[in-house]
């Protein structure tokens, strides 16, 4: 039943009577005298083994069937008990019709359908439908009905249309293709273009097929194809300054392994020094005699080489559509893009006032002068401000600009697909999610490959690598995980045993990479094709039929969304910066210290605080598919 009226009130029994109960042993039934208490207290009532006291009793058939509401009426007591909370306020599913159009709704039949669908993450909270935020099934239900392909008296509960998403994919991820399976109104030939004429271009539903009565896109899923794009300057080492490449240094000289270490390192050794020759000394020697020291002493001891302010040139050329490789029919931005390029100035802004904050820090008696434009001289306590933040902000763009021209060597790719070697086969994937233990059986999961590209990419002058993986099922965060953790050993020349344990029985603190570089490919669905599928002259659920479009979708609304939001934001040069520069021992297992080195608090070092890495307003219960 989905809403039974509540069954009359029993009478609790009087003080003075007894009940009888069997309690299955060989004495047979006693007899127990109830007092007040017992009454107060939900007794006296004939329980079941098991059963609760205030559990509504069973009823028979005929009981249960003259109890119950019909579908109307369940429709009218959940809207008003939802109505009576305030949830319908806000919303985002359709408002429930007036019952007069319900009324003069015709009935249509309704069939067990897989939906294939691709969508671009950007400005969603992920995959699954939430009432109160902006998710993909939200506007794809909300079009759905619409369309008309979902009556009006099922417009207000996606349970009613037996949703099931394949794949359920996180904040801001994309998919080429995934699939939902529900009960739908396909009686019209071109249904596809009426819902797809309710979407925003970021969503497209590639085609709908029939399936089995019993299909459910999750359970029928064989394993999934990710991909995941990643600029190559993500497996430069941690400048040498910062809190982690010193770490890195020092307790490979304390456990005897800076041989190692710097051999893991090799190809990647002339970067940092070449990049301060090159791009660095000429604007320290550039500065005034009052900024220079200030700005050296400060440079590396604040997170300096953090976001650094977006490049004018790329700037100009998003927002005239020039991008390499765009599509100059699209929109250049949209507000999602501007809202991503505001908060990467936001950032940029906070980083330059960190740096300029660091030096009143270590200086307190200096004073800070915004009031002239750097041409009249000041005391030698007064430092020009307005001189010294655009210092600050040349330096950062110098970095970021040297990290965009870098080109990985055929080396340094090979320690990222060895890296990704570890993860093929079964291990426990505990430290890869949230809210698992190591004997946990549901942490267990199957890689089938793990590969990179043969060539990189050349985008907006900064060079990606693709990464692809096929599993059988993900969980939440478990691939940004993976891409973190391998990426972080490669950057940081850390002995690959580290990813090996960290399928044992310790407590790895992974942060997870940034979600803009993920995307699911497609789901695949083998065994039903070949069985179910088959025996009941049904289509087989295959994206290659939909493969120019995919490739046309994948180019404008995801590829070139990473790609200017990267460009835009910087958003993998902070994450890695960020890391560089926490000054906790949480990381340290990252160097020729492992997992030991985390147990240890640091002397004379301010602790952060707790490493935020799973803020995000996603249900942990949840997974990737």
């Amino acid at each position: 039943m989905d809403e039974a009226s509540e069954p009359s009130a029993q009478r609790a029994p009087d003080s003075s009577k007894t009940e009888t109960r069997g309690d299955g042993g060989q004495n047979g039934d006693k007899k127990r005298k109830f007092d007040d208490r017992d009454r107060r207290r939900g007794k006296g009532k004939h329980l079941q083994h098991g059963s609760h006291p205030n559990k509504k009793r069973s009823m028979g058939r005929k009981e249960a069937s003259r109890d119950q509401l019909d579908r109307r009426g369940r429709n009218e007591a959940q809207q008003a008990k939802r109505k009576e909370k305030g949830e319908d306020e806000d919303s985002i599913l359709p408002a429930a019709f007036p019952q007069e159009e319900l009324d003069a709704e015709a009935r249509r039949p309704k069939r067990k359908v897989a939906v294939l669908l691709g969508y671009s993450g950007t400005g969603y909270k992920g995959m699954q439908i939430d009432n109160r935020q902006k998710t993909i099934e939200g506007d794809l239900f909300n079009a759905f009905v619409a369309a008309g392909a979902i009556s009006k008296a099922n417009a207000d509960d996606p349970k009613k249309s037996s949703l099931v998403r394949c794949a359920r994919t996180d904040k801001g991820v994309h998919a080429a293709g995934n699939v939902i399976s529900l009960k739908l109104i396909i009686e019209e030939e071109d249904i596809v273009e009426k819902i797809n004429s309710h979407l925003s271009e970021q969503i497209r539903i590639w085609g709908i097929q029939r399936t089995t009565g019993s299909f459910s896109c999750y359970q029928a899923c064989d394993s999934r194809w990710y991909e995941y794009l990643i600029p190559t300057h993500s497996f430069l080492p941690p400048h040498p300054s910062s809190f982690l490449g010193k770490k890195l240094e020092e307790l490979a000289i304390q456990k005897e392994d800076l041989e190692n270490y710097r051999q893991r390192q090799a190809e990647v050794a002339h970067f940092w020094p070449e990049t301060e020759e090159k791009y660095i000394k000429p604007i320290l020697e550039s500065l005034d005699d009052s900024i220079r020291p200030l700005v050296e002493e400060a440079l590396y001891s604040t997170e300096a080489t953090d976001a650094a302010e977006p490049d004018p040139v790329i700037d100009a050329a998003t927002e005239e559509g020039v991008l390499n490789n765009a599509n100059t029919d699209a929109p250049a931005t949209d507000g999602v893009s501007k809202e991503v390029d505001e908060t990467a100035r936001e950032a940029s802004a906070d980083g330059v006032q960190a740096t300029v904050d660091k030096i009143q820090e270590q200086q307190p008696n200096l004073k800070m002068d915004d009031s002239t434009d750097g041409t009249i001289p000041l005391p030698d306590s007064v430092v020009n401000k307005p001189a010294l933040e655009t210092a600050i902000k040349a330096l950062k763009r110098a970095y970021m600009s040297a990290k965009k021209a870098y080109r990985i060597s055929p080396e340094r790719q090979k320690r990222v697909q060895d890296a990704l070697n570890i993860y093929l086969g079964t291990h426990k994937f505990h430290n890869y999610t949230v809210q698992k233990k190591f004997n946990d059986r549901s942490a267990q999961r199957y890689i089938k490959s793990f590969k990179v590209a043969d060539k990189p990419i050349i985008i907006n002058d900064t060079e990606w690598l693709s990464l692809k993986i096929h599993g059988q099922s993900f969980m939440m965060h478990q691939i940004r995980k993976m891409v973190g953790m391998a990426s972080l050993t490669v950057r940081c020349g850390t002995n690959p045993a580290i990813m090996h344990e960290s399928f044992g029985n310790v407590t790895v603190r992974i942060p997870k990479a940034p979600g803009l570089g993920l995307l699911l490919e497609r789901p695949v669905f083998d065994s039903y094709n070949e069985k179910q599928a088959k025996q009941n002259g049904r289509d087989n659920i295959d994206f290659n039929k939909y493969n120019k479009e995919i490739e046309d979708f994948k180019e404008r609304e995801i590829y070139q969304r990473i790609f200017r939001e990267e460009s835009e934001g910087n958003q993998f040069n902070t994450f890695f910066t960020h890391l560089d520069n926490y000054k906790d021992s949480t990381f340290l297992f990252l160097t020729s210290g492992g997992i030991e080195a985390t147990k240890k608090k640091l002397e004379n070092k301010a602790i952060q605080g707790k490493w935020e890495d799973e803020s995000d307003d996603e249900n942990a219960s949840g997974g990737e598919g």
